[in-house]
């Protein structure tokens, strides 16, 4: 520590960035809590009714702390999303190499995805909010395209994958939102292995016919 002129100790700079109370709060897992608050948060409340503040005291907190991990409330959605649709996006890598039966592997993969007692909640809240608020659905559709369609379109030898890409996915959405939002029957009672049967040969010519 220097001494100034006047002989009084100087004081050292305080240091910029996180506020006092939230660096005291982050300690080992407090991003990890922070993001399961989230994903309780907007799964619960949706995306217009949850707040940075409410996801903060939940995870135990300062909202300072939320936005210095994160940023703003739509960051905060996308990781939290990004979270609960990792086991989805995994697809492009089981689906690597196209071949014969990419419909049938597709159609498998994603209903396998949605069957998932611990997946499915997670993306039926993702998909709530996606379908009532303009910001959620934009940050949701950046990462599908991103992450998911874009590579799966690169692995295809066909004519305009990424619209084929596209046509493929909002095939299994459609379907995954008569089965799981909306529960419309007779598709939501049905057999999952006749779902895949019924849609894997429409997929397949989605994406391998020239």
């Amino acid at each position: 520590m220097t001494e100034p002129e006047d002989g009084a100790p100087e004081r050292p700079a305080r240091r910029r960035g996180r506020p006092a109370r939230a660096a005291a709060e982050a300690g080992p897992g407090a991003r990890d809590r922070i993001l399961t608050a989230a994903r309780t948060q907007f799964a619960e409340r949706g995306y217009d009714k949850a707040s940075v503040r409410a996801i903060a005291k939940a995870a135990g907190v300062d909202a300072a702390l939320v936005h210095h991990y994160f940023g703003t409330k739509e960051q905060v959605f996308a990781a939290a999303i990004e979270l609960s649709f990792a086991p989805a996006l995994t697809m492009p890598d089981a689906l690597a190499g196209g071949g014969a039966e990419v419909g049938e592997r597709m159609a498998r993969f994603m209903f396998g995805v949605w069957e998932n007692p611990v997946s499915r909640p997670p993306l039926l809240a993702i998909m709530r909010s996606a379908l009532t608020n303009d910001t959620a659905a934009a940050v949701l559709r950046g990462l599908i395209e991103r992450r998911m369609l874009q590579r799966l379109a690169g692995e295809l030898s066909v004519p305009d994958p990424e619209f084929r890409v596209q046509l493929a996915a909002s095939h299994l959405i459609g379907i995954a939102l008569l089965r799981y939002v909306i529960k419309m029957d007779p598709v939501a009672s049905a057999d999952t292995e006749e779902i895949i049967a019924m849609v894997a040969p429409t997929l397949q010519r989605y994406l391998t016919q020239s």
